[in-house]
């Protein structure tokens, strides 16, 4: 195979990944925001500014965000490289250049993908159709997922799309997990000064005196972000508890029996790498080196180390993910 085509199939793997994650936390976190108990989590522009956060583009700025503006941006802006039509694009494009390698029922599904979207109603998608929008943008995934998995050979070309499929899961669930994470760092500033001051500027003593539509709800924060993740109901089965910050990220980051948890991601991503590798000496610094060595050090690791300083956890976890992609592409893919 050249490495110029397993390079196409690599990142069709990830687009169609990307897509999903980014279609589900509009969705989500938009509709959840309009029945949310607390002011904070119902503003507008809260709600905007997380989803800017979550695609790697925050609003900076005392500028007012227009929602039909972001939502086009994300959704349907072809001059925004990470809305989710140009991820559809790239899918297709890179299905283009490997369409001798994967199967006719993929292609197609593929390609009905990108003209549902390509030819999607701007206006209404503005103003009245995200939910629907981003139902069909899950759904499709979906069927592409089950294409590549129930129609391809389970050979290296079904290795090499499976690695980008669950590099990028690692990746996105990250995003959202430190978008989330940001939201309730936000939330939780805004009610420390509330809480200084009542409204006559008095001393208030604690978060009870507050109005109830002013009070914090991290609860609610965090089964938003298992929600966006699709792993709520799971959680609940596995821990038997409300969504806390501890048993959340324990759950999405190191539970492996979680399918979306970055532990399983990077099971999955070494797996199928070395259905790639020929080496029979893993040498350091190798891909396959770099992927067994970050799992193996997230795999025994307790949520209440990486609690301690998350922001850390976060950048560092992204930057060996962006490595290990790096070195993949060095090894395999470079042309």
């Amino acid at each position: 195979m050249l490495a110029r085509v397993a390079n196409n199939l690599f990142w069709m793997g990830r687009y169609i990944e990307r897509s999903e994650h980014i279609a589900r936390y509009l969705s989500v976190n938009y509709f959840s925001s309009l029945d949310a108990p607390n002011e904070h989590s119902q503003s507008r522009q809260f709600v905007l500014q997380s989803m800017l956060f979550m695609v790697g583009h925050p609003h900076k700025g005392d500028q007012i965000l227009h929602e039909p503006d972001v939502l086009y941006n994300i959704g349907l802006n072809m001059d925004k490289e990470f809305s989710i039509i140009n991820c559809v694009k790239f899918a297709r494009e890179n299905a283009n250049s490997a369409r001798d390698l994967i199967s006719t029922e993929l292609y197609e599904a593929i390609n009905k993908f990108y003209h549902f979207v390509l030819n999607y109603s701007v206006e209404d998608y503005k103003n009245k159709m995200l939910y629907d929008f981003t139902s069909h943008i899950i759904e499709f995934t979906a069927i592409l997922k089950a294409k590549i998995r129930t129609t391809l050979l389970q050979d290296e070309v079904y290795s090499i799309i499976k690695l980008g499929v669950n590099l990028e899961r690692a990746m996105q669930v990250i995003r959202i997990i430190n978008a989330k994470y940001n939201d309730i760092l936000i939330i939780k500033n805004q009610q420390s000064i509330e809480i200084t001051q009542n409204q006559q500027g008095q001393a208030v003593g604690d978060e009870s005196q507050l109005p109830k539509e002013h009070r914090t709800d991290t609860g609610l924060e965090w089964s938003t972000l298992l929600k966006c993740v699709e792993s709520y109901d799971m959680m609940r089965r596995f821990h038997k508890k409300t969504p806390n910050n501890i048993n959340t990220l324990d759950f999405l980051i190191l539970n492996e029996n979680c399918p979306r948890s970055v532990v399983n991601s990077l099971a999955e991503v070494a797996k199928h790498i070395q259905v790639l590798s020929s080496e029979k000496t893993i040498h350091k610094g190798s891909s396959i080196f770099l992927v067994n060595k970050i799992y193996s050090e997230y795999k025994y690791k307790y949520i209440e180390e990486i609690e301690v300083d998350f922001r850390t956890f976060i950048k560092d976890i992204l930057d060996k993910l962006v490595a290990i992609s790096k070195k993949m592409e060095e090894e395999y893919f470079a042309y």
